[in-house]
């Protein structure tokens, strides 16, 4: 081969490597630039549109299983769904079997929402609704509210009508009751920690005159007797699936150093209780700090679910407890829980009153009471 040929030869092939080095340089910058202008993007596509207009693809990433127990209650092909937006503080949900509608309380806005299964509306339930924080209904279908700006617990009669069930205890005014639940027999339980008349925010602010405490309504004569002031700051409560333990939340750390961030369980002995002992703690491992129960539902099984907060993301949400206490399940939420119930058809659908939201899931197991 000639000088020439070989040398042009050497050239064009020189030529050619370094074109296709600079392209491949070119195309990789490109791919970069490109894939760096779709990692937003990707990573918006990531989060959780809570409108419902971009599904969340199934398991639900938020529904944790933390022990292989809670694998029995968790569904696989279901996702937890934001129902309504636009409250202060969302609480006291419960659910009205005949009617199919969920009722809670927008404390901070004097209102009452309703929530009808049929096709999702959500109304003004009642306003004024004297700062209502918790609710349920009786065996008659009655709705209890527990009223934070009024200091009492009322129940709507089916007329319309309101009857004040309790508003005082030997003969001082009551704190601001917080939760209510109640018995086969009639007899109505309630939480009294004071919270609505610490500030004006959500009732009326005033001293509080009476010890924190529990308190019973018999059902046949209407007397209100104290039976335990044996907790810091009683918050939500409810009962064991057999009626034999109550349960109750102790959010006393809010305003009591020492107080311990528990749920704690008293045996039922008659109109009064035993045995009060602790039932689980609220701190969870990773965080530094224990977060806050606030209202509780038990299912047919004996688990107690808890509405959780004050920790932040990863805390959040409900958090779900076996019988003998430990922890074996999640479910997370963008905002603070205040408070949960059972509800649905079957009874078989988690709402979550979570700060300004309302929110629910389907689960595999059924409320144990009522409402």
């Amino acid at each position: 081969m000639p000088y020439s040929c070989w040398y042009f030869r050497l050239f064009e092939r020189r030529i050619r490597l370094t074109y296709t080095s600079a392209m491949t340089a070119i195309h990789r910058r490109s791919f970069l630039a490109a894939a760096a202008a779709l990692l937003p993007a990707t990573a918006a596509a990531q989060q959780r549109d809570w409108s419902g207009q971009r599904p969340t693809r199934y398991p639900d990433p938020d529904i944790v299983s933390l022990d292989k127990r809670f694998d029995n209650y968790k569904l696989g092909n279901t996702p937890i769904q934001r129902l309504h937006v636009g409250t202060l503080w969302a609480e006291g949900p419960a659910w009205n079997g005949v009617g199919r509608y969920l009722v809670w309380s927008d404390i901070p806005n004097d209102r009452q929402l309703r929530w009808l299964e049929e096709d999702g509306h959500v109304s003004i339930f009642r306003q004024p609704a004297g700062n209502s924080n918790g609710n349920t209904f009786d065996w008659e279908g009655r709705q209890l509210s527990c009223e934070h700006g009024n200091r009492r617990v009322v129940r709507y009669e089916h007329n319309g009508s309101l009857s004040v069930l309790a508003d005082k205890f030997e003969g001082k005014p009551l704190n601001a009751p917080n939760d209510v639940v109640v018995d086969p027999q009639g007899n109505i339980w309630f939480t009294d920690p004071g919270y609505g008349s610490l500030m004006h925010y959500e009732g009326n602010k005033g001293d509080l005159l009476l010890k924190e405490a529990v308190y019973r309504i018999d059902g046949k004569s209407g007397a209100v007797t104290k039976v335990t002031d044996e907790i810091y700051k009683p918050n939500g409560l409810c009962f064991s699936p057999d009626y034999k333990k109550l349960y109750v939340a102790d959010t006393g750390m809010t305003h009591y150093p020492e107080a311990p961030s528990v749920i704690k369980v008293w045996d039922i002995n008659g109109a009064g209780l035993r045995n009060g002992r602790d039932f689980t703690s609220m701190k969870l491992d990773g965080f530094d700090k224990p977060g806050l129960a606030d209202g509780i539902r038990c299912d047919i099984d004996g688990n107690i679910w808890s509405s959780a907060g004050w920790v932040g993301d990863g805390y959040d949400g409900v958090h779900i407890f076996a019988p003998d206490g430990d922890r074996i399940g999640q479910i997370k939420l963008p905002e603070i829980c205040a408070n949960v119930c059972f509800g649905g058809r079957k009874r078989n659908r988690l709402f979550m009153a979570g700060s300004q939201s309302l929110y629910a899931v389907y689960v595999e197991t059924q409320g144990a009471h009522i409402t």
